[in-house]
C-alpha cells in the first residue's frame, strides 16, 4: 500500500466524519451506511459486531443512551493517516470520545481507529473498523 493520492484521503476522511457524525446524531442508518454489507466493527467495551444487522444493533445503543439517560456523544477526530492500493484501503486516525450527560461532560477515553475500507461504485465503505482505547472504562449505559 501507497499513501493516498488527494481524492482518496478526502473521500476516507469524509467517510469517517459521516461515520462519526451519524453516530453522535443516533443516526441508525447513517452509521449502518457507512460499511459494506460484510463489513464489522469492534469495541473494546462493547464487543464485535458483525454486518449490518450488527452494526444496528451496536448504532442503537447510542440511541438507548441518548433516551435513558439524556446523553450526547461527541467523536473527534484527528491525525487520519490512509494508504490505498486499488479499490482497498487502510487507514487509521486518533479518537476523543466525550459523552455528556445532566450538563456534565467526560472524555470516556482517546483511543485510535484502525479501519479497513473497500471502494464500491465510487464510493469508500468500512469493511472493518476497530478500536484501540487508551484506558478501559464502563459502558455508558450503566452508572
Amino acid at each position: 500500500m501507497a499513501p493516498a493520492g488527494l481524492q482518496d484521503w478526502f473521500d476516507v476522511h469524509a467517510l469517517f466524519v459521516r461515520y462519526t457524525t451519524a453516530l453522535d446524531a443516533c443516526d441508525v442508518d447513517g452509521v449502518v451506511d457507512c460499511f459494506a454489507p460484510d463489513g464489522w466493527l469492534e469495541s473494546p467495551v462493547l464487543g464485535r459486531f458483525d454486518g449490518r444487522d450488527g452494526i444496528r444493533a451496536f448504532a442503537r445503543r447510542t440511541v438507548a443512551v441518548r433516551d435513558e439517560r439524556g446523553g450526547q456523544f461527541r467523536h473527534v477526530l484527528s491525525n487520519l493517516r490512509v494508504e490505498t492500493e486499488g479499490d482497498r484501503a487502510l487507514a487509521r486516525c486518533y479518537l476523543l470520545d466525550f459523552l455528556t450527560v445532566d450538563g456534565r461532560t467526560e472524555l470516556l477515553s482517546p483511543g485510535e481507529y484502525e479501519c479497513a475500507l473497500r471502494r464500491s461504485s465510487g464510493a469508500w465503505l468500512f469493511t472493518s473498523r476497530v478500536v484501540h482505547m487508551d484506558r478501559s472504562f464502563a459502558p455508558p449505559d450503566r452508572p
